[in-house]
């Protein structure tokens, strides 16, 4: 059944909707799949799909950041891909990103903080949609992606032997856990990643503010009894039902560590040296290597913070000197060396 509405074509396929546009002047083309409990936005960053080539999966970090900005007067900007040279992605994949669950694909100033998170009111910078915090969990993002991954599979314009998944900080543990539940997957990318959760690092930042004498040892131990508190709630079954936090704090603060470990394909890690959820990854190389396991190549950037910018003597990011475009460079050919090497 094919129905015209709004000059878009929606096409059923097996019960989930389907939908295809250009963005205007964006170079990107919007994708959407419609089942009766979601709706998921994806683009590709492209708009002629005449060359046949595979998939490039990436999974942005968190909160309700939409695909792109509208500023109006200055045109539409595209979030997710902006910080690469996305001109040399596109040579060998389609690339293609996901939107954060229950986000509008495209978002202007009146609905957005000073973070560019999508929020129902501007003067309250943490007015998330509460739909978006019920659906912000681990398994909800995996699932919406593996679907994304199975429409695409089945396009005749997308090369079926290589699906590269790479990931940036909560996108990463997105990213792992694709990889482990999809054996399509060829080779994964983690960048900003921290195996063991999202509580960790907050506890790793208490020691660090002790250590540098920001706070006393006594406050320090005062904040982290509070951190464990807040978290021991969140597994509480009656308690946690008064907070959309619980499910997204448990989910992506589980450790990922053996999960990582298990897996069997070429895995790519990359992290600042000045990045505190890279702090682990400095010891990753001790599991791989007690488990026998040789698929890792794991790289620590130098004076590099969260997002890969330069810090300071002040330790402030100089971000007019970002180091993205090279970081996610040296991984585009790592994957085509890993492809070529099988």
């Amino acid at each position: 059944m094919v129905q015209k509405t709004l000059s878009i074509i929606f096409i059923l396929v097996s019960l989930v909707g389907f939908s295809q546009i250009k963005v205007k002047d964006t170079g990107y083309t919007h994708f959407q799949l419609k089942s009766k409990k979601d709706t998921i936005d994806f683009v590709v960053a492209d708009t002629n799909f005449s060359v046949k080539k595979p998939m490039f999966l990436y999974c942005q970090g968190s909160l309700p950041v939409p695909l792109f900005l509208d500023f109006q007067s200055e045109g539409i900007f595209p979030v997710p891909l902006s910080n690469f040279e996305l001109s040399e992605l596109k040579k060998y994949y389609h690339v293609v990103v996901v939107s954060m669950p229950k986000t509008p694909l495209l978002v202007g100033n009146d609905h957005l903080n000073r973070s560019y998170n999508y929020v129902l009111d501007t003067a309250n910078e943490y007015s998330y949609s509460p739909a978006f915090l019920e659906a912000d969990y681990l398994d909800n993002y995996v699932e919406r992606a593996n679907q994304v991954v199975r429409f695409l599979s089945n396009q005749q314009w997308v090369k079926s032997d290589q699906l590269v998944v790479a990931g940036h900080s909560q996108g990463a543990h997105v990213a792992l856990e694709i990889a482990a539940t999809n054996k399509k997957v060829t080779q994964l990318g983690l960048f900003a990643f921290n195996p063991l959760g999202r509580i960790d690092q907050y506890i790793r930042a208490l020691r660090k503010q002790a250590e540098a004498g920001e706070i006393s040892w006594e406050q320090a131990d005062s904040i982290q009894q509070t951190v464990f508190e807040d978290y021991k709630s969140y597994y509480d079954p009656v308690a946690s039902k008064h907070t959309s936090l619980a499910k997204s704090w448990v989910s992506f603060s589980k450790s990922q560590l053996t999960r990582l470990i298990s897996l069997k394909l070429p895995i790519y890690i990359a992290y600042g040296s000045d990045d505190i959820n890279g702090d682990f990854c400095d010891l990753l190389p001790l599991y791989f290597i007690e488990k026998g396991k040789t698929n890792y190549n794991i790289i620590r950037y130098p004076n590099l913070e969260h997002n890969f910018f330069p810090v300071n003597e002040n330790g402030q990011p100089d971000y007019q000197q970002g180091k993205w475009p090279e970081v996610m460079n040296a991984f585009v050919q790592w994957t085509l060396q890993a492809t070529a090497a099988k």
